[in-house]
């Protein structure tokens, strides 16, 4: 029993363990695929155990009674370790690969919940280490060397048990070496741990400098970017060799040295060997089989450094993957979040306090009450905090104090998924995904029918444009939209609004990219979109918030000024006034 909660606490137990929910469904192909490796590894000491008779017979003996069968079995065993070992191959990458698959999945479904906040402070080659890669090292690396591990093992035992039975004087040399060469093992991972941790952040730097020379290509050509990007890369590439050159220096002499000790073991077994033949105590058959054994045996560990190394990067990949799936957004549904359907009478900002660096306030006592069916605009400079304060709202981000409230219930409370069904939002730079045009409109509602689709590109001014189309909603508009004009995008983006049909809509700065022409089609969208709605538009260009009900003027997170269009104009030293009379010379 002791044995076994020592067994527990292992490191390789809770790394195995932490996994074991993603082989359970493969279970029966796992156990097939280890059970294979127990006579591909046992098979090794055939040969050796044959190799005994043979010396003795026929070399010894000069009889021919033995050179008949025996090398026709060694061929028969050969053949079969041969197919014993394909398919040992199919079904642990058949495994693995499933696996992988499944990993991934649920690493994917975990950055899709991520905060905003994650995002903010995390690069894309970041993320595509922890929930990308790290998963093909820790399944692939993992079970390719469980293979491997469980095959050495039963060559291993069979091994020794030849070993035994040709001499045990000899036995005990050979195994004294075998224990004193895998001892260096037990200290490579503290070494490499941080090393490790290095090397991850560094080749994410390096998936961060492609993704932004592919997303940068125009800024990079238009503002001759070339040497200096390059530069960057080169500097990341030294970091990356140096860690590299560190790793090499930590654990590049465990080969060496494992090949020395099985060095030392081998000659002290030819020099009791060649005492115990002299001797008769030993045949030169039995001593040709122990030392065929031994070398079979010493062999894969003159080179077990190299993949132990790689079974430890594997065990460290693992620790990531789970610290990752293990996390908890700091925004998620409460256990017993309500649910809500539509908004009865309105949404309230109470006393709100906001920062994203902690001492560093972006909103400060805000306190406002927007009706059902009211549009309110937020103005004022750039980074006064009009923004965050509408992000709050689907919870993008959490309150530091205060609460932001829809029919006097704190969005906390609310459960998160139906609290964002009850918003659309279109942002000043909406991102399309690869697709069409109908698929994109169609993110808005899935279930939604032909009648619906055609209802939303009209009210989103989109019929002339798709009519023009020789696919009409059909039509492929690459990566992030990139077939499509600035207008064009914001145009989809409000038919997928449209179709969504929540009861608040958040519009943020949703034309202020756009020039004059596309600017006028994309308002008259937008005006169809605010009809019978409550809406949230936070404006850079003032003319387009005249016929708002309320207009909030926010400045360095403090909400300044509060009124109408004609109010504020008419207010004596109005901030509101001094902007829209500036933007209007």
């Amino acid at each position: 029993m002791q044995i076994f909660k020592s067994f527990k606490n292992t490191y390789l137990f809770q790394n195995y363990s932490k996994i074991y929910p993603y082989v359970r469904p493969y279970l029966g192909r796992a156990i097939l695929a280890i059970l294979v490796t127990l006579p591909l590894g046992a098979m090794d000491a055939v040969i050796a155990w044959v190799l005994k008779p043979y010396m003795d017979i026929v070399m010894i003996e000069k009889s021919a009674k033995a050179t008949s069968f025996l090398p026709l079995l060694i061929i028969i065993f050969s053949l079969a370790q041969s197919s014993l070992n394909y398919a040992a191959t199919y079904l642990n990458t058949w495994v693995g690969n499933k696996i992988t698959m499944d990993l991934k999945k649920d690493l994917f479904k975990k950055m899709m919940r991520c905060d905003a906040s994650f995002f903010d402070k995390t690069t894309s080659g970041d993320v595509m280490f922890r929930f990308n890669q790290d998963a093909d090292m820790a399944c692939s690396g993992l079970l390719s060397n469980l293979k491997l591990f469980t095959t050495r093992l039963f060559s291993s035992i069979s091994l020794i048990f030849v070993l035994i039975y040709n001499s045990w004087q000899l036995s005990i040399i050979a195994i004294t070496v075998l224990f004193g060469a895998l001892y260096p093992l037990t200290k490579v991972r503290k070494k490499i741990k941080g090393i490790m941790d290095k090397t991850v952040f560094s080749g994410a730097r390096v998936m961060t400098h492609y993704n932004e020379a592919f997303s940068g290509n125009r800024v990079v050509s238009s503002f001759n970017l070339y040497e200096y990007q390059s530069n960057r890369f080169n500097e990341t590439l030294r970091a990356v060799f140096k860690l590299g050159m560190n790793m090499t220096k930590k654990t590049g002499m465990l080969t060496p040295m494992m090949h020395f000790v099985v060095s030392i073991g081998i000659a002290g077994v030819i020099w009791l060997g060649s005492y115990l033949i002299t001797t008769n105590q030993l045949t030169p058959g039995g001593f040709v089989s122990f030392i065929t054994a031994l070398l079979m045996l010493y062999h894969p560990i003159k080179s077990i450094g190299t993949n132990y190394t790689s079974v430890q990067m594997s065990f460290l990949a693992i620790e990531r993957v789970f610290e990752r799936l293990n996390a908890v957004p700091d925004i998620c549904s409460k256990h017993n979040a309500v649910k809500i359907n539509g908004i009865k009478s309105g949404v309230e900002f109470d006393n709100v306090c906001f920062e994203y660096e902690k001492g560093r306030p972006v909103l400060q006592d805000v306190s406002l009450t927007v009706k059902k069916g009211q549009t309110v605009a937020f103005v004022g400079n750039s980074g006064g905090g009009k923004s965050t304060l509408v992000n709050l709202l689907p919870r993008f981000y959490d309150v530091k104090s205060g609460a932001v409230k829809i029919d006097g219930q704190d969005v906390r409370d609310i459960d998160i998924d139906s609290l964002r069904d009850q918003i659309a939002i279109v942002f000043q730079d909406n991102v399309l995904f690869a697709g069409t045009i109908r698929d994109n409109i169609m993110l808005g509602k899935a279930t939604a029918t032909q009648q619906e689709i055609d209802r939303a590109v009209h009210n989103a001014c989109l019929d002339e444009f798709i009519a023009s189309l020789p696919n009409g909603l059909d039509t492929e508009i690459g990566e992030r939209g990139t077939k499509l004009s600035g207008g064009q995008k914001q145009r989809v983006a409000i038919a997928r609004a449209f179709l969504k049909n929540a009861p608040m809509v958040i519009l943020d700065e949703a034309t202020s990219a756009l020039d004059n022409k596309s600017e006028e089609i994309v308002q008259q969208a937008i005006y169809n979109l605010m009809e019978d709605r409550t809406v949230f538009v936070i404006a850079h260009r003032l003319s387009t918030v005249k016929n708002a009900d309320k207009i909030v003027v926010i400045d360095h997170g403090v909400v300044q000024e509060t009124g109408t269009h004609e109010e504020l104009l008419n207010k004596q030293n109005s901030l509101y006034a001094s902007l829209y009379n500036t933007q209007i010379k």
